[in-house]
């Protein structure tokens, strides 16, 4: 069991498209916990695969494999350009995290003014910053975040390699205890999606402005781009 924790972290810890998108919905308060839900039963799945041995089985089919690569490139690709773009609109875009330190403001403040107008968060209206917030809040609908989390887990060929052919064939090695390290693997998933996904917050007060935020896009933009593009390049 140990010995898949360590595996495990060690093969889902890393800058990838899944990783930059669970942050970047952490940061944004958006959909969270469906998102973190969504990447960790993927993975478990994934590990029950490989752990019965299937990923054998795939090995013999390699033109899946191959197209999951282009069809994962050309998504990454496309996501990294979207992410490029918003990078670039002049009118960026406001942390949704800032609702939290504009509603401990306003406390103050509806003690100060009665009859000061709350949002319909039960949070005060004060100034442009927090409806600028509110209406960023619902710019991603749920199944769109979760058909692009979709996306970027099953249409990635890394996840496969990983973690149905690698993590598989080392946990064969176990024997009767291939299970037991298969449970260490998935308490890894669960751990780091969850952790990152809500740890993600506590970025909130330093991509607190539309600028910051834009940079983080921009980063977004060239990883996504330059993993879309090292898929297809030849090895």
């Amino acid at each position: 069991m140990l010995a898949g924790l360590g595996l495990g972290f060690s093969l889902i810890i890393a800058i990838g498209a899944q990783n930059l998108f669970v942050l970047r919905q952490g940061i944004r308060r958006e959909h969270v916990f469906a998102v973190a839900a969504i990447c960790a039963l993927s993975d478990l799945a994934l590990i029950v695969v490989g752990v019965s041995g299937i990923g054998a089985v795939l090995q013999a089919v390699p033109w899946l494999v191959e197209v999951i690569r282009w069809a994962g490139a050309a998504f990454l690709v496309v996501y990294g350009l979207l992410a490029a773009r918003r990078a670039i609109r002049s009118g960026g875009e406001a942390l949704v995290a800032a609702e939290a330190r504009v509603g401990a403001d306003a406390a103050g403040q509806s003690n100060a003014g009665a009859g000061t107008p709350a949002t319909p968060d039960g949070l005060v209206a004060s100034g442009t910053g927090i409806a600028t917030a509110a209406r960023t809040a619902r710019s991603t609908t749920l199944l769109a975040a979760v058909l692009t989390c979709l996306a970027l887990t099953w249409l990635n060929p890394h996840v496969y390699l990983d973690t149905v052919f690698l993590l598989g064939s080392v946990a064969n090695t176990h024997g009767d205890g291939r299970w037991a390290f298969a449970v260490g693997a998935g308490a890894a998933s669960i751990a780091w999606f969850f952790g990152l996904a809500y740890g993600a917050r506590l970025l909130g007060g330093v991509l607190a402005s539309p600028r910051a935020w834009r940079v983080l896009d921009g980063v977004i933009a060239v990883v996504m781009i330059a993993l879309g593009v090292s898929l297809v390049l030849p090895h």
